[in-house]
């Protein structure tokens, strides 16, 4: 079927079992393939879109006005590259609209047109989130054409050719290529993000697709940082000496990218060092320790997601983008359950019961989000210093 003008739509989303979203079109002018998934935010957009975390997928905000804020040059939040490596697409209720904040630097719109992110206005973001809910995150193709021609029998035949993100390692093209160190604390006002002088241990940060806000917060309590490829071998990690590391937050399947990680990161913990998993590093750690992963239904993804702290008792309100989750059933007994979700009593932390290991599958960086599990970082900065790990 060749392309044929839809009257008044301009943007379209399809999705794999035929059903089709028409609406205007905004962004980069296209089309991007993905898995579509609802994000519950209200605010954040920018470091909602630059989240390697969200690779190959199309989001779908619930919060119905976006772009208020604008964008600006110091809330990306992936360390390099384009939709290609975060975000592919992205769907509103309504338009974005001019920016009125005294931080932005351009449009919302102008931005991701110039980024290359694929976007859909005017949507039933309502339909279509209760959709996900009601059968899972569909495979799907997003488009924009000012003419409004689309053949939308090829977009669904391409949203259903898509093999989808089960089996698919897709950290080493969001990983950084080559190591560098970092500074770079915490945004503070007035003086926005300040460079930290590291007086504390040493760590290297193992990058799968690691957030700018992570780092920041790692740097803030005063560790020196190291940020190395995902491909990176625990010989060559152990040789650095460091005092710690991390295993980043990534997008795609743990399963997929253990294949290689995995065996690394097991020399990691038996090395004896302290290791704080975060999302994707807190999967295939556990992975790692003798679990399992499995794909989500729908996901979490949100910054008003309540969790559990089973260590101390409280629940914190933390910021969540995730399609796959540990399987609490598979833990070792060696392995405790220290975070659990509030929202469906899935796995969100665990710890070694002897060693100074342990993971949250939240993102503590609170990029977006409340910053509720800030304390992580220094519960890992206080784990290299001796402290024994809270259980």
């Amino acid at each position: 079927m060749t392309a044929r003008l839809i009257e008044g739509a301009t943007g379209v989303l399809v999705l794999a079992d035929g059903t089709v979203f028409q609406g205007r079109g905004a962004g980069a002018v296209g089309q991007a393939l993905g898995e579509v998934v609802f994000n519950t935010a209200m605010t954040g957009y920018q470091e909602i879109l630059t989240d390697p975390s969200y690779m190959s997928q199309i989001l779908a905000f619930t919060f119905p006005h976006v772009g208020n804020v604008g964008v600006n040059l110091e809330d990306l939040e992936q360390i390099g590259g384009g939709a290609e490596t975060s975000a592919r697409g992205a769907v509103f209720r309504d338009l974005p609209t001019a920016p009125a904040n005294w931080r932005a630097d351009d449009s919302f719109d102008a931005w991701m047109t110039r980024r290359g992110v694929v976007a859909v206005a005017g949507i039933d973001t309502r339909a279509l989130t209760q959709a996900i809910r009601d059968r899972g995150a569909p495979h799907a193709v997003i488009a924009h054409d000012p003419e409004g021609r689309f053949d939308l029998d090829a977009l669904v035949a391409d949203a259903r050719g898509w093999a989808g993100l089960v089996g698919l390692d897709l950290a080493k093209l969001a990983s950084t290529l080559q190591s560098f160190e970092w500074d770079e604390g915490l945004w503070d006002w007035p003086a926005g993000y300040p460079r930290v002088d590291a007086t504390g241990k040493s760590i290297v940060v193992v990058d799968y697709g690691v957030k700018r806000n992570i780092l920041r917060a790692l740097a803030s309590t005063g560790v020196k940082i190291a940020v190395v490829p995902a491909t990176t071998t625990a010989e060559e990690i152990l040789g650095r000496k460091p005092d710690g590391v991390v295993l980043s937050n990534g997008p795609g399947d743990p399963a997929a990218t253990g294949t290689y990680a995995v065996p690394e990161i097991r020399k990691l913990v038996d090395s004896g060092k302290p290791v704080f998993g975060i999302c994707l590093g807190h999967q295939m750690l556990a992975i790692a320790l003798g679990a399992r992963t499995v794909k989500m239904a729908q996901g979490h993804h949100g910054a008003n997601h309540p969790v559990k702290d089973l260590t101390t008792g409280k629940v914190e309100i933390v910021s969540m983008n995730h399609g796959f989750t540990v399987d609490r059933e598979s833990l070792p007994e060696a392995v405790i359950e220290t975070h659990v979700s509030l929202f469906d009593g899935t796995n969100c932390g665990i710890a070694l019961k002897d060693r100074p290991v342990f993971s949250v599958q939240h993102h503590p960086e609170a990029s977006p989000g409340p910053t509720d599990s800030l304390y992580l970082f220094q519960r890992f900065a206080d784990s290299m210093n001796g402290a024994k790990v809270e259980r």
